[in-house]
């Protein structure tokens, strides 16, 4: 099969290169740039998601989609929680193979990191962790979804419209106040007695989950 692959994908005017196992995987994926990296499930030395995982722990970050024979939801969600792209079940089409690589490769290696971790906050959304310092938060399942898109952006001041899209639905009412009451609860869970909150309020515009790297821009409060 990976023959297959590799004469098909020369065909569409790509340069491949093959591994045959899991650790020729990794080494071949931290010594070379590559575009994109089509990974099977079923490798021997060690697996596809234990290669995706380990290429995302040594923060490579070129797109990779996997192929499996396996269709349970949890092996697809096990390979993308690992940090993988896209996903794709035998017997596939070459030709859907190759859209999919074509919309990796202009997607680009942005880092994706499977924890994120801005100042002492740490969040491991595929284990629905998150912690400040030495202590684990007990979040809701929309607290920690909210805290997420938060650490997600850094910096960057988020609409309250913006984050109903993202934490509720599009269709949600973004007029509603439940933006407010849910920083409000994040607040008093994530932030110590006494502290100024990390997520400040953008008078007329939204809220932002300070950069303890930046100083507080002009605008913001504290609650």
């Amino acid at each position: 099969m990976a023959e297959l692959l590799r004469r098909a994908l020369t065909e569409e005017g790509y340069s491949v290169d093959v591994a045959s196992d899991g650790p020729e995987a990794v080494w071949a994926a931290t010594e070379y740039s590559y575009a994109a990296i089509v990974l099977d499930v079923m490798l021997p030395g060690f697996d596809g998601v234990e290669v995706c995982r380990r290429l995302r722990d040594a923060e490579c970050w070129v797109p990779i989609i996997m192929l499996t024979a396996r269709r349970e939801v949890s092996d697809r969600v096990h390979g993308l929680d690992a940090g993988a792209d896209d996903y794709l079940a035998k017997p596939f089409s070459l030709d859907e193979l190759a859209a999919r690589i074509r919309s990796l490769v202009r997607r680009g290696g942005e880092p994706r990191p499977r924890v994120l971790e801005v100042g002492d906050l740490r969040i491991d959304p595929a284990r629905r962790v998150a912690s400040r310092g030495t202590d684990v938060l007990a979040l809701t399942p929309k607290e920690l979804a909210l805290l997420e898109l938060f650490m997600r952006h850094p910096g960057e001041v988020l609409t309250r419209s913006r984050i109903v899209h993202h934490v509720w639905d599009p269709l949600y009412d973004g007029l509603s106040n439940v933006v407010d009451q849910y920083v409000g609860y994040l607040r008093r869970k994530i932030d110590p007695p006494g502290e100024a909150s990390v997520i400040e309020t953008v008078r007329g515009a939204g809220y932002r989950l300070r950069d303890p790297d930046k100083p507080s821009a002009p605008g913001m409060r504290q609650p």
